[in-house]
Formats: C-alpha cells, sequence, structure tokens
C-alpha cells in the first residue's frame, strides 16, 4: 500500500511556479527594482507517511472537514503566455514533486519527535500547523506571482512601445535609405547629363565655328548669285518672249496631235480589221491544208540497234522534185514463207504511203514544231486545236511531244515549244488591246481510269476519284473532277509541271522499251483572251496528247502473274485506240451518232475532235526491220485517219 501523501506535498504540487517570458530586448535598461526574481526554495516540511497501526482494519485517514489551502489556477500563465511575443516559446510548467520516503529535517537541524500511533489529536495540530505555514508561504508566492506579473505587463507594455518606435525609426530609415539612393541616382543622372551637355557644348562651339565659315561663304554665293540673278532676268526676258512663240507653236501642235490622234483610231480600226482577215485567212490556209492532217515521223536508229538494209525505207521526192518537202513513204517487206517455183526467196513486198508530210529520220524538234506552229497559233483565235501522237512503243512519241532530256534546247518536244511560241503571239498582241490568260492541266488515261499527273502530297494515287463532267448544266465544256488546273505565264513553269507528270507517268518494261508509258497522256491547255475596248472575247482548249503504245497482242504468248497485267493494258489501249477510229470515221462519214463515251480519250477530246476543231495526228515509226509489221499496222491506220474530211471549223468567239 503506498504511503499517504502530506497536505504539505499536496499543496505544493498545485503550486505551479510561474516563468514569465523572457521579455523582448530593449535598448533601455530596467530599474533594480524590475529585475526578475526567481522562486525561492520551500523547504519540504512534509511529515512521513503514518505507519500502519497493528491490529486495525484500516489506516486512520485525516479529518477533511476543515477547508483545504485553494488550488492555484493557470489561468494567469496562459494569459502571460498569450501576451508574450509570437516567436517566444511558452515556458512549461514544472511538475510537483512526490514527496520523499522519509521526512526532512527540521529547521534548525533539530527532527521533530515522533508521536505515537494513538496520539491523533497531535498529529491533527502538527498538519494544521504545516498547512498554516504553506498557506502563508502561498500568500508570500501570490504577492510575488502579481508582483512579476505587474512587471511582465509593464515590460509588454515597454516592449510594445519600442517595438512601435522601432517600426516607425525602421520606415524613417528605410524612406531616408531610398532618398539617399534617389539622390544618388540623380546625382549619376545630373553628372552624366553635365557631360552630355558639356559634349554638346563643345560640339555646339565647333558648329558655330562652323556656321560663321559657311556664313562666310554663303555672303559670297549671294554676291555671286546676284549677279547671276541679274543676268538670269535679262535671259528671262529673253525667254519670255521665245514663250509666246512658242505657245503659238503649242497649239499649232496640238491641232496637229488631234488630228494625228484621230488618224491613229483609224489605223487602229484598220489594223482590227487586218488581223480579223489574217485570222480568217490563216483559217482558210489552215482548212486548204485539211482540218484533220496526218504526219509521219521515222526516229534515228539509236546507239546499239542494227542498222536497217538499204531500201528498207525510202522517202520519194515530190512532183516538184528534191526542193519540194516529202510527202511520201515507202516501206519493203519481206516475207520469207514466200516462194518462187525455182525456190528462191520472192521479192520483198513494198507499201507505199501518202501523207500531209513525212519527216526522215534526220529531221529535227526545230523542223517538226515549224510545220505546225501555224496551227498552234489557230488556239489563240478561238479554235480548238488538237495533236496527239500515235504509233508501237518505242517509236518516238513522248520524244517527239516533251521532248529529250532537260538542259538542250535542240530536243525540246512539242509542248514546251507551243507553250513558248503562244506566250510570244500573246504578247504581242498586248500591243493591239488582247490579254491572254492559260491554264494548264495534265492528266493520263490507265486502264479507262483518269489520273491526275500534277498531284503532289497526299493527293498522289487518288487518280481514281478523277472523273470527266461538264462544267455546268448548260455548258458544252467539259472538265475533270479532282485535278489540278494550273495558271501558267512563263516556260519555267511549263518546265515544272512536264517534270511532275514524267514522275507520276504510269510506265512499265516491254518487249520494245525498257520504259514504256502504259497510258494515254492528255497535256489541256485553256486559253481565254479579250479585247476589253472593243469587247471580243475568244476561248478554246489546246490539246497535246502521247498515246500509249498500239502494238498489238500475241495469242501464243505464255501469260505470267506479271504479263497479265501487260495484257490489261495492252486490251485497253487497244480497246480506246480503236475507238478513236471510229469517232474520227464516224465525223468524217456525218453519223448521226458519234461514239464519244465508249472510252474515256474520246470523252474527254470530244470538243477537239468535232467539226468545230481542227486535229493533228502524228505517226511514229520504228526504222528497224524487225519492227516492220507494227509500222504498216500504223500506217495504215494513219491512211485510214488522213482520207477522213470534217467539216468547217468555228472560232468560239462571243
Amino acid at each position: 500500500m503506498e504511503p499517504q501523501r502530506s497536505p504539505l506535498a499536496e499543496v505544493k504540487g498545485n503550486v505551479q511556479p510561474k516563468v514569465p517570458p523572457p521579455p523582448a530586448p530593449s535598448r533601455l535598461p530596467l530599474s533594480g527594482s524590475r529585475l526578475k526574481r526567481g522562486p525561492e526554495p520551500m523547504e519540504s516540511a512534509s511529515e512521513p507517511a503514518k505507519k500502519r497501526t497493528r491490529g486495525l482494519g484500516t489506516a486512520p485517514q485525516t479529518d477533511t472537514s476543515r477547508p483545504r489551502a485553494p488550488r492555484l489556477s493557470t489561468a494567469p500563465q496562459r494569459h502571460s503566455q498569450a501576451a508574450a511575443p509570437k516567436n517566444q516559446k511558452p515556458v512549461p510548467t514544472v511538475p510537483a514533486q512526490k514527496p520523499a520516503a522519509s521526512a526532512a529535517p527540521a529547521a534548525g537541524g533539530k527532527k521533530p519527535g515522533k508521536r505515537p500511533a494513538w496520539d491523533l489529536k497531535g498529529q491533527l495540530c502538527d498538519v494544521r500547523a504545516e498547512l498554516q505555514c504553506c498557506r502563508e508561504k502561498t500568500q508570500t508566492l501570490d504577492r510575488e506571482n502579481q508582483q512579476l506579473r505587474d512587471q511582465l505587463q509593464e515590460a509588454q507594455q515597454q516592449a510594445q512601445a519600442l517595438g512601435a518606435e522601432r517600426c516607425s525609426l525602421e520606415g524613417e530609415l528605410a524612406r531616408v535609405q531610398a532618398q539617399a539612393e534617389q539622390g544618388q541616382r540623380e546625382l549619376g543622372s545630373l553628372r552624366a547629363r553635365v557631360l552630355e551637355l558639356e559634349e554638346r557644348l563643345g560640339m555646339q562651339e565647333g558648329l558655330v565655328h562652323m556656321l560663321q565659315r559657311e556664313q562666310l561663304e554663303l555672303q559670297e554665293e549671294r554676291r555671286t548669285l546676284a549677279t547671276r540673278l541679274e543676268e538670269q532676268e535679262r535671259r528671262l526676258q529673253a525667254s519670255e518672249a521665245a514663250l509666246s512663240h512658242s505657245q503659238a507653236e503649242a497649239e499649232s501642235l496640238r491641232q496637229e496631235t488631234v488630228a494625228q490622234a484621230a488618224l491613229l483610231a483609224e489605223r487602229g480600226d484598220r489594223l482590227h480589221g487586218l488581223e480579223m482577215e489574217r485570222r480568217r485567212l490563216h483559217n482558210q490556209l489552215q482548212e486548204l491544208k485539211g482540218n484533220i492532217r496526218v504526219f509521219c515521223r521515222v526516229r534515228p536508229v539509236l546507239a546499239g540497234e542494227p542498222t536497217p538494209p538499204p531500201g528498207f525505207l525510202l522517202f520519194p521526192p515530190g512532183p516538184g522534185g528534191p526542193s519540194d518537202l516529202p510527202t511520201r513513204l515507202s516501206l519493203s517487206r519481206s516475207d520469207d514463207r514466200r516462194a518462187t517455183l525455182t525456190g528462191a526467196p520472192a521479192p520483198p513486198t513494198r507499201h507505199d504511203f501518202s501523207f500531209d508530210r513525212v519527216f526522215p529520220p534526220k529531221s529535227g524538234q526545230d523542223e517538226v514544231f515549224e510545220e505546225i506552229a501555224m496551227l498552234v497559233q489557230s488556239a489563240l483565235d478561238g479554235y480548238p486545236v488538237c495533236i496527239f501522237a500515235y504509233g508501237q512503243t518505242g517509236s518516238g512519241k513522248t520524244f517527239t511531244m516533251e521532248g529529250g532530256p532537260e538542259g538542250d534546247p535542240q530536243l525540246e518536244g512539242l509542248i514546251p515549244r507551243a507553250l513558248r511560241h503562244l506566250f510570244s503571239v500573246a504578247e504581242e498582241m498586248s500591243s493591239q488591246g488582247w490579254t491572254y490568260s492559260f491554264v494548264a492541266s495534265y492528266v493520263e488515261i490507265y486502264n479507262e481510269t483518269v489520273r491526275d499527273l500534277l498531284a503532289t502530297g497526299s493527293r498522289k494515287g487518288q487518280g481514281g476519284e478523277c472523273e470527266i463532267r461538264r462544267a455546268g448544266p448548260e455548258s458544252e465544256e467539259l472538265t475533270v473532277t479532282n485535278a489540278r488546273y494550273v495558271p501558267v505565264s512563263c516556260e519555267r513553269e511549263v518546265r515544272a509541271l512536264l517534270r511532275l507528270a514524267h514522275q507520276n507517268r504510269a510506265v512499265a518494261r516491254t518487249a520494245y522499251n525498257e520504259r514504256s508509258s502504259r497510258s494515254h497522256s492528255v497535256f489541256q491547255l485553256q486559253i481565254s483572251g479579250e479585247h476589253a475596248a472593243r469587247g471580243l472575247q475568244c476561248g478554246a482548249p489546246l490539246n497535246l496528247v502521247d498515246l500509249a503504245g498500239s502494238e498489238r497482242l500475241d495469242p501464243s504468248l505464255a501469260l505470267g502473274p506479271g504479263e497479265r497485267d501487260r495484257l490489261r493494258e495492252t486490251q485497253a489501249i487497244n480497246s480506246s485506240l480503236s475507238t478513236l477510229g471510229l469517232v474520227i470515221m464516224a465525223l468524217s462519214n456525218k453519223e448521226p451518232h458519234v461514239p464519244y463515251r465508249n472510252s474515256k480519250l474520246t470523252y474527254l477530246l470530244q470538243n477537239s475532235l468535232g467539226g468545230s476543231a481542227k486535229m493533228l495526228m502524228f505517226v511514229n515509226i520504228s526504222p528497224l526491220e524487225e519492227n516492220v509489221s507494227e509500222s504498216l499496222n500504223s500506217l495504215r491506220f494513219a491512211s485510214k485517219v488522213n482520207q477522213c474530211v470534217i467539216g468547217t471549223a468555228q472560232a468560239n468567239k462571243r
């Protein structure tokens, strides 16, 4: 059983020493009476615990009827802690010490005598005495605590006053420092200003000296000018006299100008009439040559190819002799299957053909274009023009239309030469009041599918989406949907379009050519002309077509996976070329129905194949004897076209 605590120890446990928070630092010294006092040591006067009386059931208990010493409240301590500065930590409360197991020695070194267990009254008196002593000490501690609280409150008020004073002094110090810095900056700026003004003063002084020198020079110049002014006044008087004479001459010239303007207008009308007459005569000349003309071109023998035997290809002279342009071609063919009765081989069979013009292998690109330049110019006059190259693979069709490698002007084809010619003529016509615009498109027809050769980026490979449609419900003009129509005005733009189309065109390796075009390519140039002063307009398309190879199918050829694609390509090519021949025959025979829609090629070119158009076909043949069969087929087809006659062409004018 634990020993019973004495009342004095309990009172000491309730009384907590109040440690005031340290006051705020102050530069002012505190008075001696306000110095912090430490708690006095309190002697422990607790009485040892009563021993348990033998023979009794319970320990004797202290009488609690008398009032005990009041327990000190901790509220003042909390208040003082709240009033302390925020940056100071509250002082922890010192826990009360438990009474020692044995009683502390009494004052004076004498030990109180032990009272017997039965002397309860004496023990009670001792306890009361100890309690009275504790109450006195408690009152003393309360007074000292109250004094310390008063000192703490006064110190806090003084600290607050000093803190406010410090804040005001700090603000004033910051303001003074800012003013000092501002003064330093102003002083620096004023010093810089002084230096600048001194420099400007030096410059102004130099300028003053220079102006003084200039003033002297100007005074001298003024005297010189005064002299010249007098001279000019004399000359002015003479000029005024001459001016009156010139005004009379100007009036005379003005009258002459009016007469010249009237004459110029009359000459302009006459020039316009002559231009219209030129166009009419030019059209008549083209009609006399035929609205369907056929030229034959024989390509030269390339390096590595066998030389044809003598007499294989002949170019008989015209009626006027060698001076006439060649128009006839003679092709000989030997047949090993034919033989005479004596067993000797049969003589070769000769085939003669006549066309509007024949170009031998030595003919250059410039000579070929010179023959068609007037036909190309008809497109500027408002006549639809169509020029296409026909022949077997490797006969030179693409070379004729597009030309050879870039960089050699002698190898340029008909397309770049035709556009250069049109740009040049259009520039000449601008002096007569005509303005022209050109819009180009380039498509190919591969296996009856229209593809845009000018597609770029993500639009490549979407040629299957292109369709041939009319431009409007009441319009006869045909357009290709989803195809690019590019305005062009110079040769550089045309060459860029040709390079792009050459990259996008469908080609394949065949038995006749390492890189053979397997589609029909159609270069269309829409020309629009206007004479604003006379209210005249004209427009027509120029079509330059490079047809695919016209070789026939070999029925005995064993077909693999790759050959089947070539077979389908060849079937589509021959079908469209056959439709082209049927359309030309129907136009020549004036049939009521022309099968334009049987092929995408003829449907796209129908406005340039009819009676209001001018058409020219190049039949290209190979000079090699091994290609004689295909050459004969091409020449026979061209001869049929050359025999066709289409009605008179009409210009598209408004």
